[in-house]
């Protein structure tokens, strides 16, 4: 499938010069990558485990009232991303495996393409609005509860959403203004926006310079932000006089620190790396589906096992769950 180079055509006579559209993308996917249904397996597991994972922190945070606080928003929200960017990633990759099916529509790759990137998205910035809890925590521990409240949390969610899908929303419409009358083979494992436009016949400057800007936005803008509320964070912890009392503050920061590391070093690695050298075809498709992949796997599991309070409240619930089962067993 990957010799084919042409696939129907359709004319959009919605411009004056009229817009070529294929009616199917072909996405090569890990088809050249040896033992590739091994790592098909291995996808299914994440997306197994990531599902559950996710869930279970999601359930957890809804049914607990004592959770109900302004960075539980933020780490439900963050399931809640986990969620849809896997399902929108693994889903059609299960596909590709079981039916041998590597076309895509041109709208099925649009929505595709949306989605992917909105949601990883929503994830880098639901990151920095757990950064920034921890600032206002640690940092000004007085001021906390009258500062991060569910309803400054709730805006700055609400504000994330609206923002992301209003720039991947121009992202995407900018693909529908350019002709693809040549190959219609997409370079990676799902509709990605670089390999897909490099497809189109026309101008993509436009396209190229909104990639860079979303980079910037999404990534390295993050990051930085980030990185400086650590450095306050820092200097706060070296005016506790205690250590004690400074690994203790710090302590509440390992779980984030933890996320933003598996979520931004690959991404960093991988663009960095694109811009000065250039990457072998299957090293990139492999480093990225695992930057795009695990995270979501990871999320649920960290803040599971290095927070107590999510702890606490699913013993309690086994516990229940277990006294149940027992008395419905008695009453028989």
């Amino acid at each position: 499938k990957n010799s084919i180079t042409l696939s129907f055509f359709y004319c959009d006579n919605s411009s004056s010069n009229g817009i070529v559209r294929p009616a199917f993308f072909f996405i090569s996917g890990f088809s050249n990558i040896p033992y590739s249904n091994y790592y098909y397996i291995f996808l299914s597991f994440v997306y197994v485990v990531t599902m559950l994972g996710n869930s279970f922190v999601m359930i957890i945070i809804y049914r607990d009232c004592s959770l109900h606080t302004p960075k539980y928003m933020a780490i439900f929200n963050l399931a809640i991303a986990d969620v849809c960017q896997s399902t929108a990633l693994i889903p059609n990759l299960i596909k590709t495996f079981l039916f041998d099916s590597q076309e895509i529509t041109y709208e099925a790759c649009l929505a595709n393409m949306f989605f992917v990137f909105f949601f990883s998205c929503m994830q880098s910035t639901t990151l920095v609005i757990l950064a920034y809890d921890r600032f206002v925590a640690i940092c000004f521990p007085l001021r906390y509860h009258a500062v991060v409240t569910n309803i400054s949390v709730g805006v700055l969610i609400t504000v994330t959403w609206t923002f992301n899908s209003a720039v991947m929303s121009f992202t995407v419409g900018l693909i529908t203004r350019l002709s693809f009358c040549k190959s219609t083979v997409i370079d990676s494992f799902f509709c990605d926006t670089g390999p897909v436009y490099r497809l189109a016949c026309n101008d993509y400057s436009l396209n190229v310079m909104m990639s860079y800007f979303n980079i910037a936005t999404f990534i390295f803008l993050p990051l930085t932000l980030i990185g400086l509320s650590y450095t306050c964070i820092l200097v706060a912890l070296f005016k506790i006089t205690s250590w004690e009392g400074r690994l203790k503050a710090l302590k509440t920061c390992f779980s984030h620190l933890t996320l933003v590391s598996i979520f931004y070093i690959p991404a960093v690695c991988t663009y960095i790396t694109a811009m000065t050298v250039s990457i072998y075809g299957n090293a990139r498709i492999i480093n990225t589906s695992l930057s795009c992949s695990l995270p979501p796997m990871i999320n649920p599991i960290v803040y599971s096992l290095n927070n107590a309070e999510i702890k606490e409240f699913a013993k309690k619930m086994f516990r229940v769950t277990r006294l149940n089962r027992v008395a419905t067993a008695l009453v028989k």
